[in-house]
């Protein structure tokens, strides 16, 4: 129970930095509701969960082609986040809004989303070979019974933490007329534009 409860720390702790993802999530919790805020945050938790196994069952071999692949995939991810962004800013809110349900074929989309942006970015892999390493947990033939226990412990806190996000920013749901909304979604999608771009410059060294 010790390495689990360290898994969910170590889980808030990278899923906690407010970044493309987090206002992803903050805008769709806002625009679509609460389920569309949690899928956000449950497809960056699988991501998470995805690279805590690479690292703690010692996948060197495919952590080594993600890292080799590192550029590649971080100009996807750029590319993805500039496309994000596009899709935020210019679809403005219609009238009401913010009662309308989503539908299972969006809340698909926002998770498969969350999910595909968080694995184009490598970096990821870097924190948890680092975090796996220090506690001896990232070598071939290593406990996998307690390298399963950290990962179901970083999964679990990484999605308490966007369980938390979704579920205090849908308190101002309600609060939200259209003009709002169309003013979060053009902030949104500049600022996740923004991160784009970012991602793009770091990748190219410019």
């Amino acid at each position: 129970m010790l390495l689990w409860f360290k898994g969910m720390l170590i889980g808030l702790a990278i899923a906690a930095p407010v970044g493309p993802i987090g206002l992803l999530c903050i805008q769709r919790t806002l625009v679509r509701g609460r389920w569309s805020g949690v899928l956000s945050g449950l497809g960056a938790a699988s991501a998470d969960a995805l690279y805590g196994c690479i690292a703690g069952f010692g996948l060197a071999s495919l952590s080594g082609l993600l890292l080799a692949w590192q550029i590649e995939l971080q100009i996807v991810g750029g590319l993805f986040l500039l496309y994000l962004g596009w899709q935020t800013w210019q679809t403005p809110p219609a009238a009401g809004q913010a009662l309308v349900r989503p539908t299972r074929s969006g809340l698909a989309g926002d998770y498969l989303s969350t999910l595909a942006l968080t694995v184009t970015n490598p970096v990821t892999i870097l924190a948890f070979l680092g975090i796996f390493t220090g506690l001896g947990l990232a070598a071939e033939g290593q406990d996998f019974l307690a390298a399963g226990t950290l990962v179901s412990g970083v999964f679990a806190g990484s999605l308490l933490w966007w369980l938390l996000l979704a579920g205090g920013v849908g308190l101002l749901r309600g609060r939200l007329n259209s003009k709002r909304l169309r003013w979060i979604n053009g902030v949104s999608g500049l600022l996740i534009g923004g991160f784009g771009v970012w991602a793009l410059l770091a990748a190219l060294q410019v």
